[in-house]
């Protein structure tokens, strides 16, 4: 079987309003299941390739703070 699970993720959200993507996220987060991490990385991902320069060292300084804790 071949399953390419980045385009199956794409393919479950395109389209997607914004309400419906954080309502994925956040069910994502909130469920803690494992399955669901690398649904999450492929969401990561789409974000850091549309990231300018700016937003991507924001997060890295958000994740870097975050992790001190």
């Amino acid at each position: 079987m071949d399953l390419n699970l980045r385009a199956a993720v794409i393919h479950n959200i395109t389209g997607n309003t914004r309400e419906e993507l954080e309502d994925t996220i956040v069910d994502a987060i909130q469920t803690g299941e494992e399955k669901m991490l690398p649904g999450l990385g492929v969401l990561f991902e789409i974000i850091w390739n549309n990231s300018s320069e700016q937003e991507k060292t924001e997060m890295l300084e958000a994740l870097e703070g975050a992790l001190k804790k």
